[in-house]
């Protein structure tokens, strides 16, 4: 097996190999592409729950957070159809989205944090209008960053390196910006800051800061030319999705994820280790470390991505495999997690509940080169059965699938907190350790068993996927016939 620390250093560009040094830059793009957004998505609701509206109007900012999912869904195929049928300069169809947005939309990320106003409707109003466009423009980055990929190269296996390792990237970003429960208890533990404060200050320097980390992505080139298709209209655009089996099938299969019964797991490590006798294991000390134990084994195993992918039987089986590993490790955590002696919430329980879910971590965290591999590949199908690449639209979907589960997942986290588990968001900063009875018999099940009914709902829809090495080749190469055809007619 190859020194995957190989990469790191450069080699020069040829037919079928990228120089090394612009896939890192691609690569550092995503992670600060990452850090801005998973700051975003995990913690504006807490903070507007808990520390931006009053207890009364608390259940209703994740209602509103359910609606500004399904527009960011929305506008996401609206967004990647207009990149497709929009002008412009050969090779350079995505450059404009992570060169020019990337500042604004740090600076909204930033102002989405701040306490505005004194009444509950005007913050919420707030928070809806500035959401609102910072997710339209982050529409545009996140359909150039992704969309990218499939104009990275001809050759699928080359694909699938740029794909590895900027999913490592944007990994490293989600892992940069999980520190924040740690650091959220030493600035409030030992520095004495406010809560509200130290979600302020860290909304600049994740939120802008990463925004600002994600132009790097602006130094990579495509090496396919993707041309536009004139008087083409948007529907027409949006409409060639059907020609993408594989795309649908992976998008239902993600989507069907989202519909676990469960709780966000802020609550759950706040509530159950905030007030924990052991330093180890305070609230945000505990998530960060939970994060870390049971994502490492994972983040080890992405270097080595295509290795393991090839030794499993392809993409589709890893993703099969990682599923049913899901779902009986988290069976077997939650029978060692109720046994009073290994507790979850005692030191030696939350080492054996973090190992447990690092065994299923491993296949899961290669599932996101898996999907935008697969999703590179079929967007060669397409172009071979219509003639039309469809980068744009093809990894939009991708981006309303995400956030289409964002949306419903946290109207039914919303759901299961307020409805289920009488959850109240008491004024005083000790909040969430007093809760009632069944709130704290119910939570760990919805942890660690809820995501179990997603597993067994994205075995069903990933298993119509197909996965064929000799076809995508097949299709390679009558690709490269074809354009040389169309240059060849182009000069004559």
């Amino acid at each position: 097996m190859k020194n995957p620390l190989g990469f790191l250093f450069s080699r020069e560009e040829t037919d079928e190999h990228l120089p090394n040094r612009e896939i890192l830059s691609y690569a550092a793009g995503l992670t600060g592409q990452n850090i801005s957004y998973s700051f975003i998505s995990s913690r504006l609701t807490y903070f507007y729950e808990n520390h931006a509206v009053s207890q009364q109007s608390a259940s209703k900012v994740g209602k509103l957070m359910t609606y500004t999912y399904l527009w960011d869904a929305v506008n996401d195929v609206i967004v990647g159809a207009y990149v497709d049928k929009r002008p412009h300069k050969p090779y350079q169809k995505m450059r404009p989205y992570l060169l020019y947005f990337p500042a604004v939309i740090g600076i909204l990320c930033a102002l989405m944090f701040i306490k505005a106003g004194s009444g509950d409707i005007f913050k919420l109003i707030y928070l809806g209008v500035l959401y609102f466009i910072w997710d339209l423009l982050y529409s545009f980055q996140d359909v150039g960053l992704w969309g990218l990929l499939a104009l990275s190269s001809p050759h699928s296996h080359e694909r699938s390196r740029v794909a590895q390792w900027v999913t490592i990237g944007a990994a490293a970003g989600g892992t940069i910006a999980g520190a924040f429960p740690f650091l959220w208890d030493v600035l409030k533990g030992s520095a004495g800051m406010k809560e509200s404060t130290i979600f302020t200050v860290f909304a600049f320097i994740f939120g802008l800061g990463g925004e600002m980390l994600s132009l790097r992505a602006a130094k990579f080139r495509e090496r396919v030319d993707s041309p536009v298709q004139k008087d083409e209209k948007i529907w027409e655009s949006l409409s060639i999705v059907r020609h993408n089996p594989t795309l649908i099938f992976i998008s239902l299969a993600r989507f069907s994820q989202g519909l676990s019964p469960k709780i966000n797991q802020t609550y759950f490590f706040q509530s159950e280790y905030r007030n924990s006798s052991s330093a180890l294991l305070k609230g945000g000390t505990a998530e960060v470390l939970y994060g870390i134990v049971s994502g490492f084994p994972g983040a080890i195993a992405l270097p080595f991505a295509n290795k393991i992918i090839d030794r499993v039987g392809g993409m589709k089986r890893l993703l099969l495999i990682s599923q049913i590993a899901a779902i009986v490790t988290r069976l077997i955590a939650f029978g060692v997690g109720s046994i009073p002696a290994l507790k979850y919430s005692t030191p030696v329980g939350f080492v054996v509940m973090c190992l447990l879910v690092a065994v299923h971590n491993i296949p899961g965290g290669l599932m996101d080169i898996a999907h935008r591999s697969l999703t590179s590949d079929s967007i060669d199908e397409v172009e071979l059965k219509t003639g039309i690449r469809s980068e744009g639209v093809s990894f939009s979907m991708q981006n309303f699938t995400t956030k289409l589960t964002s949306g419903v997942s946290t109207r039914i986290q919303n759901f299961f907190l307020y409805n289920v588990l009488g959850y109240i968001a008491y004024d005083d900063e000790n909040y969430i350790a007093m809760q009632g009875e069944k709130f704290y018999k119910w939570q760990y099940p919805l942890f660690m068993l809820g995501p179990i009914v997603g597993a067994v709902l994205y075995i069903v829809f990933i298993s119509f996927v197909k996965d064929n090495k000799q076809h995508r080749a097949e299709v390679e190469r009558l690709l490269k016939e074809r354009r040389a055809a169309v240059a060849e007619t182009a000069e004559n």
